[in-house]
């Protein structure tokens, strides 16, 4: 790892830090990480972030890192740049060979904390939305790790390999079941009238930030916001379908299967408390 001026990322705080290739989050993918939106150092949304990262370092039994170090170190590899997009991933660590992991007092945690320019695609910031197709992979059951940001990552891998398409913005996820749980990278939302709903992850699937800020946010917008079992007949009977998260921002479903919506009624509504959310002067979902 070379080290920058000003850095961009840190290992434990360290700029010329070297990850050792015998990590556990490297040999078993035992971690987990959060992305986020940056805007001059600063990241949006925090409390919402720093909630579902306390959540999943409980749900791993992994020691957390206390809030004001990682809030510094965002700052150091982000303070130049007005806006950026950030990542916090978080290890077991080191320890001996094999499948059974240190207990919490032994556990020395690795800290990766890292900040890139945020670029975000045209696909995304269309005003007229994205088009969304379904994903042939199904999700696969375990509880335990319901709605955790964990490394292994390859379901969602996989999944996004399925197309190729530059026109199609987003693959869904299901379970074999048929239940409706997430995209390839953001969850999805359901409007039917005031009714805001959102699949329930008790399952699988990742819970959000945004999400969890979607869900206290909606009484704003005048919806009552709730998670439930959903399924492909849900997009089907929709008012709007939104997908969100820390980059992408809220945006709308134009097209998905032969299903079409043009008619965003929320969209300014969802858009202005957006913006002051990330800071900015103008509303934009995705901007």
């Amino acid at each position: 790892m070379t080290a920058l001026s000003p850095p961009r990322v840190l290992l434990n705080g360290s700029p010329t830090a070297t990850l050792d290739p015998a990590d556990r989050g490297l040999a078993y993918g035992d971690g987990l990480f959060r992305t986020l939106r940056l805007r001059d150092g600063t990241p949006c949304l925090w409390d919402w972030h720093w909630a579902r990262l306390q959540a999943d370092c409980a749900a791993l039994a992994l020691p957390c890192p206390d809030a004001a170090t990682l809030l510094a170190e965002l700052h150091r590899v982000s303070a130049d740049l007005p806006q950026a997009i950030g990542k916090i991933t978080l290890t077991r660590g080191l320890a001996p060979r094999g499948y059974a992991p240190p207990t919490l007092p032994q556990t020395h945690a690795t800290r990766v904390v890292q900040a890139a320019p945020r670029v975000t695609s045209p696909l995304w910031t269309s005003p007229h939305g994205v088009t969304v197709r379904d994903c042939t992979l199904q999700l696969s059951a375990q509880p335990r790790l319901a709605g955790v940001k964990h490394l292994n990552r390859l379901e969602n891998v996989l999944a996004r390999a399925e197309w190729h398409d530059p026109k199609v913005a987003e693959g869904l996820l299901y379970t074999a079941a048929g239940q409706l749980i997430e995209g390839t990278m953001s969850n999805v939302f359901v409007r039917h009238g005031t009714r805001l709903r959102t699949p329930r992850l008790d399952q699988c699937g990742v819970a959000g930030a945004v999400r969890a800020w979607l869900l206290d946010t909606a009484p704003q917008l005048g919806l009552t916001a709730e998670e439930a079992a959903l399924t492909a007949a849900d997009l089907v009977t929709a008012d709007e379908v939104w997908l969100c998260n820390a980059v992408i921002g809220v945006v709308p479903v134009a097209r998905w299967r032969d299903q079409t919506w043009e008619a965003f009624a929320l969209l300014p509504r969802v858009a202005a408390v957006w913006a002051r959310e990330m800071g900015e002067g103008e509303a934009a979902t995705s901007a």
